[in-house]
C-alpha cells in the first residue's frame, strides 16, 4: 500500500476527523450561545405573546372582510390565540405581577390573505432570534411558535 505525502502513520488526527471537527463547530458554539444573554430589560416572550395577539386580530379582520377566508385562516386564529395564551402563562411564571393583556381588536379596514402571511412569518422569524437568547427552560415554547408560524405562512402562501 502507498502512503499519501504528508500522510502520518502514528495515531493522531484524521482528515476526515478534522473535517467533521470542523462541521460541528459552528453548531457547538451556537448551542453554547443559548441562553447566556442575561435578561435586561421587558421579558422577551411578551413581545411574542403581543405579536401572537395582533395576528389574531388581523386574521379576524380578514376573515370578516372575506368571508371565504375563513376555512385557510381559522386554524391559524386557534393556533395564535394559543401562542398568546401560553407565552403569557409563560410571562405570569416568572413574574406574577406581569398584568394580563387583552386582545388586540380587529380593525375595520380590508385585511388580505398575503398580510397575514406577511405577519405570520415575520412572527415566526422574531420567535427564531428570540429563541438563541432565551434559557434552556424556555426554548421549546418559542421554538415551537417559530415552527407554527413558519408552517402557516407556508400552508398560506
Amino acid at each position: 500500500m502507498r502512503e499519501h505525502p504528508g500522510s502520518a502513520s502514528a495515531p493522531g488526527i484524521t482528515r476526515r476527523q478534522l473535517i467533521t471537527g470542523l462541521l460541528l463547530l459552528p453548531p457547538a458554539l451556537a448551542g453554547c450561545a443559548i441562553g447566556t444573554n442575561a435578561q435586561a430589560g421587558p421579558d422577551p416572550l411578551i413581545a411574542l405573546a403581543d405579536a401572537a395577539r395582533n395576528d389574531v386580530a388581523l386574521a379576524a379582520t380578514a376573515i370578516a372582510s372575506t368571508p371565504a377566508l375563513a376555512p385557510r385562516i381559522q386554524p391559524l386564529v386557534d393556533a395564535r390565540t394559543a401562542h398568546a395564551q401560553a407565552l403569557d402563562a409563560e410571562v405570569a411564571r416568572l413574574d406574577p405581577s406581569q398584568p394580563s393583556k387583552p386582545p388586540a381588536q380587529a380593525t375595520a379596514r380590508t385585511v388580505t390573505l398575503a398580510e397575514v402571511r406577511a405577519a405570520v412569518l415575520a412572527s415566526g422569524q422574531s420567535a427564531t432570534a428570540a429563541v438563541l437568547t432565551l434559557p434552556p427552560d424556555r426554548v421549546g415554547l418559542v421554538a415551537s411558535v417559530a415552527a407554527c408560524c413558519a408552517a402557516y405562512a407556508q400552508v398560506l402562501g
